[in-house]
């Protein structure tokens, strides 16, 4: 890894590695920035950036283009490569252009063309993984090798590309759907793999939450809910795009940049071809320009005749190739919706299980407060009983002259009673909460 890091990673410029001796560096008229490499920083005012491109051979290097050469190297506008600027976040987005597949999964955010892919150079580990594994995969698929046998006349590129776009073989994919089809896996895998570690890291501290709670464990699942509730909106964004794309046949036909890349290119040399063919024709010169009506009505009809099938030819072969490649691109996306739904389902359960967590958490606490309320009122109620000794001890200790006081049992007497009606009204109060269900008994 770290070899591909320093065969990847552009050279330091050596302007940039002595800018700051020189802008140091005294002069003798006075000024502080004489010695600064003007040529670097012009060039770095371009905005030029540095782009990993992964030929179909497996073959990489590091090119330094700006942005406006991206987009006319690519056909795209500028708000398509936006979505791959670094500085920005962007949702999950795969679109398919006229020359370009633009693709922002996660941290890999890159550009595949029928040709190459250009991903904007980084130290993320998830980048270097991907170029790696889309090397061995082109190079054990040999895809390059059979691009390059593309060579020679006309004939012989027409016979190799109906081959090639003829094979139904599963195995087979044109370049950007491997390019794709390593992305996707990409994305999936490290959106699974967040999944996982946020199920490991969930699933213990939950258990501590039902078993103990406490602030600390309340706040520990409060920031874990919220990762998850981030993670469950990226991947459910991933999903839907992967979704959006299988429910349009328009997009996925948009996807096949090969199949448009022969078509123009087979286009191209028929009109060579034809053009090959009025130079050969001897009742005409080409040096001199001849008017339609001058010329031959047979060559007219030849050439119209001509032009029709070779139009025919190409809308049936390529319907017939975009209904095959779309079948393909279907069967590729399909296979990650399945893994990215399950990653989503995993979280889903996860959720739920925090949920009825909280469910079980709130149940508990209710049941404590409800255990509160009830002895709350039980001391209600026997305050209420003692207040009834304090009522006849206040009558009693009235400045009144009453027969009773002058009795030596009356104490006894009054204090006896006392207890037996507090008890008889403590009793009666227990037997309407039991009766009411109030508090169980």
């Amino acid at each position: 890894m770290a070899d591909l890091k320093e065969r990847l990673l552009p050279p330091r410029p050596a302007s940039a590695a002595n800018v700051r001796d020189l802008s140091y560096r005294p002069s003798a008229s006075g000024r502080p920035f004489q010695g600064v490499d003007v040529l670097g920083l012009k060039k770095r005012g371009q905005g030029l950036r540095s782009w990993i491109s992964v030929d179909s051979s497996g073959n990489s290097q590091v090119i330094e283009v700006d942005k406006f050469s991206m987009m006319r190297r690519c056909d795209l506008p500028a708000r398509d490569l936006r979505l791959l600027d670094p500085l920005f976040v962007y949702p999950s987005t795969i679109l398919g252009r006229e020359k370009a597949i633009v693709v922002n999964l996660e941290q890999i955010r890159c550009i595949i063309t029928a040709d190459e892919v250009l991903l904007l150079n980084s130290l993320d580990n998830y980048v270097l993984q991907y170029v790696v594994e889309l090397q061995r995969r082109l190079q054990a698929a040999g895809v390059g090798e059979v691009w390059q046998s593309e060579g020679g006349d006309l004939n012989r590129r027409g016979r190799n590309f109906d081959n090639m776009f003829g094979n139904t073989s599963p195995d087979y994919l044109p370049f950007e759907f491997w390019a794709l089809e390593v992305a996707l896996e990409a994305a999936c895998t490290f959106l699974d793999s967040q999944a996982a570690e946020l199920e490991i890291e969930a699933y213990p501290l939950l258990d501590e939450l039902t078993s103990k709670i406490s602030t600390l464990n309340l706040e520990r699942v409060r920031r874990l809910k919220s990762r998850l509730v981030a993670l469950t909106r990226r991947v459910q964004k991933v999903r839907d795009e992967i979704e959006q794309l299988m429910d349009d046949d328009g997009d996925m036909a948009e996807m096949y940049l090969t199949e448009k890349k022969r078509r123009m290119e087979s286009s191209f040399y028929g009109d060579q071809s034809l053009i090959g063919y009025r130079s050969n024709d001897g009742t005409q010169s080409i040096s001199a320009p001849v008017s339609p009506a001058a010329s031959p009505p047979e060559s007219r009809k030849l050439e119209k005749s001509l032009s029709i099938a070779r139009s025919r030819h190409e809308s049936v072969r390529s319907s017939e190739n975009a209904t095959g490649s779309i079948e393909e691109l279907e069967m590729l996306l399909e296979a990650y919706f399945v893994v990215i739904d399950n990653t989503l389902n995993k979280l889903t359960s996860l959720k739920e299980y925090i949920d009825d967590t909280e469910d079980f958490i709130n149940i508990q606490l209710d049941n404590v407060r409800n255990q509160l309320i009830q002895f709350e009122l039980l001391l209600t109620t026997a305050t209420f009983v003692v207040a009834i000794f304090g009522v006849v001890a206040g009558i009693f200790g009235m400045n009144l002259e009453i027969p009773l006081f002058h009795d030596p049992n009356a104490f006894k007497w009054v204090l006896i009673i006392t207890g037996v009606c507090g008890a008889v009204i403590f009793c009666s109060f227990m037997w309407f909460f039991k009766y009411k269900r109030l508090m169980p008994l």
